[in-house]
């Protein structure tokens, strides 16, 4: 039976999935004329969200909450970065989807640990993050094997996975310096 206290962290993670899907990534910087010069990442916070719940919560929270996003996804509302329906099952969007779960996995590998240091998080989170996208590139892969259509692949591995990997990258450092002010007591410098 399911308790009410891993009822609440299963949707607050879920919640936490479903709404930085919708939030993009910009990064502010000063310019030398008072104004302010935007920078726009061509990803979501998604990824980095999924990271840090998996550091606050167990894995099977994260798997429950992540399998729910799915299902919502695919048969109820269109909640997914580029719509939703079964229909999304063909795209190359959905491998990335599933990339979710190695990531996951890596992740919570540090939650066995009594202390986190700076670089064992940045070699795990490097290390989910190219899993998640290896999944992607697997999945697209099977779907080109299926359809025939090999300069789709290269054009989707470029727009996916290459095209955003080094920003999923540099969203790890947000995540570090998120931890280091909320104090997780075991997260530690190098």
């Amino acid at each position: 039976m399911l308790n009410y206290f891993k009822f609440i962290e299963i949707i607050i993670s879920l919640q936490s999935i479903f709404i930085s899907t919708m939030i993009p990534v910009f990064i502010t910087l000063p310019s030398s004329n008072n104004l302010k010069y935007t920078i726009e990442f061509p990803t979501s916070w998604q990824i980095p969200v999924v990271i840090l719940i998996t550091l606050l919560f167990k894995k099977k929270i994260i798997y429950t909450s992540l399998i729910i996003y799915i299902f919502l996804g695919l048969f109820v509302i269109p909640i997914f970065n580029d719509g939703g329906s079964l229909g999304y099952l063909l795209t190359p969007n959905f491998g990335y989807i599933l990339g979710f779960f190695p990531l996951i996995t890596i992740i919570d590998y540090l939650n066995k640990e009594k202390k986190i240091y700076i670089l064992k998080f940045l070699k795990s989170g490097i290390l989910g993050i190219s899993a998640l996208h290896l999944t992607g590139i697997f999945y697209n892969l099977f779907q080109i094997l299926f359809h025939k259509q090999v300069n789709i692949f290269l054009y989707n591995i470029g727009k996916y996975s290459l095209g955003k990997i080094g920003y999923h990258f540099l969203l790890l450092i947000p995540i570090i310096i998120l931890i280091k002010g909320i104090n997780l007591s075991k997260f530690r410098s190098l």
